[in-house]
């Protein structure tokens, strides 16, 4: 049966960032743990995305040609998949030739093409990382934690960093202050006399 066939399969609107993909005829439901260890109360977004991410990742190893299964699935087919939805991006991404290269606000229109920000690339992939071992995937066979992904997304990072002039430098979380037990400075005291 051919999946990708779109005269047999309906096409829809994919959660990932608005990517349109065939989906089958047949279709599995499948049961969180979090939505099935508590049933009165509903999952959260980060819950519901990650399960919409997950499902949308399966339906495209499935339309995959050869197909894939899960256990074939490897860092290389994350990749893939990875550039595939970048035809569905929305951030401006000038290439090295562009006049408003590392210009943050460019003062006009230009070619360059629109990809995934790095951020949203980012959080999917945690989220994939995440819902693979949930359903049943081994930690150190986890093809969204592989190497190549990791330094995909660094160069993704660096790129998008210098072709929009914007840097991405982890924030630091500031110490908070120690109580001491002497006054910063008091303010002056109001005698009254006046």
């Amino acid at each position: 049966m051919d999946l990708a066939s779109s005269s047999a399969n309906p096409t829809f609107s994919s959660p990932i960032m608005g990517v349109s993909i065939t989906s089958s005829t047949t279709s599995t439901t499948t049961t969180t743990p979090t939505a099935a260890s508590s049933p009165s109360s509903t999952p959260s977004r980060y819950e519901n995305q990650k399960r919409r991410d997950w499902n949308t990742f399966c339906q495209y190893l499935r339309n995959h040609r050869p197909p894939l299964s899960l256990p074939m699935c490897s860092g290389a087919h994350v990749l893939e998949f990875l550039r595939y939805l970048d035809q569905f991006g929305k951030t401006k991404v000038h290439n090295q030739t562009c006049p408003f290269f590392g210009l943050p606000n460019p003062p006009a229109p230009c070619p360059c093409p629109l990809r995934q920000a790095w951020g949203s690339l980012d959080a999917l992939i945690g989220r994939l990382r995440a819902a693979y071992e949930e359903h049943g995937g081994r930690p150190e066979g986890n093809p969204f934690g592989a190497r190549a992904v990791r330094i995909y997304l660094r160069e993704v990072r660096d790129f998008q960093a210098k072709a929009r002039g914007v840097s991405y430098e982890k924030k630091r979380k500031r110490p908070k202050p120690k109580a001491t037990s002497t006054p910063q400075e008091a303010p002056p005291a109001d005698s009254g006399a006046g």
